[in-house]
């Protein structure tokens, strides 16, 4: 008789070791690289192949800025603690730039091969010295008139000291000397970018381009005149963007930034780019002058630097170059016979918005207009992390004050790289009489949040709109994001709590009845209801945990998703870039799976789900699953209670975790390992499919249907007269 085989023990799993956390860096810069890999994709547009090489661009450079900065700051002051996957910051920073490298090298083949793709399309890109003698005299006459007046000559000797060289300028080395000497000068050129010229100059009406840079170094004998011209080099630094501000030991919020932005602008330099072949002297000469190491700190970058400037290239008039046009729809239930946009949501009680796929101006900005100028609004408020230069959104907000209101906002001026566009929307707002605060000092202030007061018929009434993006019209058609327009007495009860401690800073640990904020709430209830859904897992009622994020980076939440995979709950996480989670190891999480989506539209929306024993629940917010979101930011997530809202959420989540064609699935190790579609599989992205969805939508409601039957009456009438 055989022995029955005793069942294999289950392995045991040190959730503190650091070999089961992957490090945010490097899971970041892997998200970059299936940005570029967009730019490879024979499906994609060939322009909008171009705008994911110039993304990876501007990404590359926010990450020297911020990250590496960070990092170095830290080997400064010898700080040896390790991160929660092991590595100390020296490492992380030599790490990072070897995955850099890797993808600058993909990054310029890649730009080589969209340009000989381009050329087939009319699309070309010359060298001055590839000009003819026409259009040479032209681009001559370009630069007389246009670029030679902006450019200053900056001598490099003992009688001129070395000259600052600013943040991402893009500048040219030049060496020169007078006739019949061996003394060579040294001079710097500073190419004036934004200054109305562009870096890709129109020869002629075709399309035709040379670069601004280009231009410049064939025209030094106008900028030297009587000296001979012996070389010219182009460099380019990133410095670093983390300024060591203590917001606690500031008596003035507003100084403190306006110092931090000054601080910001001659920081110590992290990175510098040079083109191909520069001189090994002149190399070692910046490398000293400008305080970096030669040989970690300098980056040989081909083709053109400042790669981000190829999104100009982008905005060339050819349609069928590029993704079709997209007009996002109104909203079905904002599009009922009612002309009052109140009147509409005492209706409809909760209205769920997906941009850009519904349209931001008909739904956000309608709320904000009609409660700027409705009799009957008393109190506006709302938190202003980022907005865009020609926002109609501050514009509400002035004429609400000037229509009588009260208005408070709730302006970031820390929210990185937008702090000066914060500082002068703050003092614009002041100036009409808007009481502007700055939340809580410590705290980043991150959540996306109007809220209206207004006397209804039948008393004070509150009205809200929680988001999980920026009120930016400008990203509201970039980015895929959501919205909750409700009446919900209960989530209104619990914004006046907010904002009544964000323009206090005072008593943080407020009774909430429905919303998740942070840095007190959130984090806490996530955990408790991962604890819940391992508890209530069963055979009969397996539990569920779905996220959606930008992130999951917090080690808290990790370990409690390790737990819940241990337990048997199915996890699925759809996150867009950083992830310290390892998916698919057995007996730690092969019950959890991760993707990444990457396409037309920047994913940004945070949605958290769970099944609980069939009494789902689903949530949205402005919160990543960060330690910084968690524990050092006011943010709002919000439930979706609404049944016809959560079943809108639970197609989008279906969608993406289905989708073949646009998803790359996370390996243990974490690499990546993009979806091939079958033949029988649907080959559109997620982004076209929810495109397609949202037009249907607006097809089949009702308001739709009449203006479809008044037109037809309408054709009729004139065929029969």
């Amino acid at each position: 008789m055989a022995t029955r085989k005793k069942p294999a023990k289950a392995p045991s799993f040190n959730l503190d070791s650091p070999e089961w956390y992957l490090n945010r860096e490097l899971t970041w810069l892997a998200f970059n690289q299936r940005v570029l890999h967009e730019a490879t994709d024979e499906l994609v547009p060939l322009l909008e192949r171009v705008f994911f090489v110039a993304v990876v661009g501007s990404n590359l450079d926010e990450f020297f800025m911020k990250r590496i900065g960070g990092l170095k700051q830290q080997v400064g002051a010898g700080v040896k603690k390790a991160t929660i996957d092991g590595m100390l910051p020296q490492e992380q920073i030599d790490a990072s730039y070897a995955i850099a490298q890797d993808i600058l090298v993909e990054q310029r083949n890649i730009e080589t091969q969209l340009r000989e793709l381009l050329e087939k399309e009319g699309i070309c890109f010359r060298s001055y010295e590839e000009l003819n003698n026409t259009q040479k005299k032209e681009m001559d006459s370009y630069f007389k008139r246009e670029i030679y007046p902006l450019l200053t000559p900056q001598g490099i000797d003992p009688a001129h000291p070395f000259p600052f060289i600013s943040n991402l300028s893009l500048n040219l080395l030049v060496t020169t000397s007078e006739a019949k000497s061996e003394h060579h000068f040294l001079n710097r050129i500073k190419v004036p970018l934004g200054a109305g010229v562009p870096r890709f100059i129109k020869v002629g009406d075709t399309h035709l381009y040379v670069t601004f840079e280009d231009l410049i170094a064939h025209n030094l004998e106008d900028l030297f005149p009587g000296l001979v011209i012996h070389g010219y080099e182009f460099f380019r630094v990133t410095r670093n963007a983390i300024t060591d501000q203590r917001g606690e030991q500031a008596n003035d919020l507003l100084s403190m930034i306006e110092s931090a932005l000054r601080d910001r602008k001659f920081a110590d330099i992290v990175r510098m780019q040079t083109g191909r072949g520069m001189i090994a002297q002149h190399r070692g000469m910046l490398s000293a002058e400008l305080g970096i190491d030669e040989q970690d700190d300098v980056f040989e970058a081909p083709g053109i630097l400042a790669k981000c400037d190829l999104m100009e290239l982008c905005k060339i008039d050819r349609p069928d170059l590029h993704y079709p046009v997209h007009h996002p729809c109104d909203h079905p239930q904002l599009l009922i016979d009612e002309p009052n946009f109140f009147h509409i949501l005492r209706k409809q009680k909760s209205v769920l918005l997906q941009h850009p796929y519904e349209s931001f101006d008909t739904s956000v900005e309608r709320f904000l207009k009609e409660a700027s100028t409705d009799p009957k609004v008393l109190v506006i408020k709302m938190t202003l992390y980022r907005t865009s230069s020609d926002s109609r959104i501050i514009q509400y907000l002035i004429d609400a004050a000037q229509n009588g209101k009260q208005v408070a906002v709730v302006v970031e001026l820390m929210a990185r790289f937008d702090e000066f566009a914060n500082i002068k929307w703050a003092e614009a707002l002041e100036q009409v009489g808007i009481h502007v605060t700055y939340g809580v000092v410590g705290l980043k202030t991150h959540s996306k949040v109007i809220f209206v007061v207004r006397r209804d018929y039948n008393g004070l009434r509150r009205y809200a709109h929680i988001g999980t993006g920026n009120y930016h019209a400008g990203t509201a058609r970039q980015y895929s994001d959501l919205g909750l327009l409700t009446n919900d007495p209960i989530i209104c009860e619990d914004l006046t709590e907010l904002f009544n401690y964000l323009t206090t800073g005072y008593a943080p640990v407020r009774k909430y009845q429905k919303i998740l904020p942070s840095p007190h709430v959130l984090k806490k209830t996530l955990l408790k209801k991962i604890q819940r859904e391992i508890d209530l897992h069963s055979p009969d009622s397996p539990g569920l945990i779905q996220f959606k994020s930008n992130a999951l980076e917090d080690k808290d939440i990790t370990k409690a998703l390790y737990r819940a995979s241990q337990a048997g709950v199915h996890v699925d996480l759809i996150l867009r870039d950083s992830c310290r989670l390892r998916p698919g190891i057995v007996g730690l999480s092969d019950n959890i799976s991760v993707i990444s989506i990457v396409g037309r539209f920047l994913e940004h929306t945070r949605i958290y789900y769970f099944r609980n024993n069939g009494d789902e629940e689903y949530f949205i917010g402005s919160a990543d699953l960060m330690k910084r979101n968690l524990e050092s930011r006011v943010e709002v997530v919000t439930p979706i209670e609404d049944k016809n809202c959560q079943a809108r959420l639970r197609e989008l989540i279906d969608i993406q975790l289905n989708n073949k064609r646009s998803s790359w699935d996370m390996q243990a190790d974490g690499n990546y390992v993009r979806r091939q579609p079958k033949e029988e599989d649907d080959q559109r992205t997620v982004q076209e499919i929810l495109i397609d969805l949202a037009e249907k939508r607006l097809a089949l409601s009702p308001m739709a249907k009449k203006k479809k039957l008044r037109k037809s009456t309408k054709t009729r009438s004139r065929k029969r007269n």
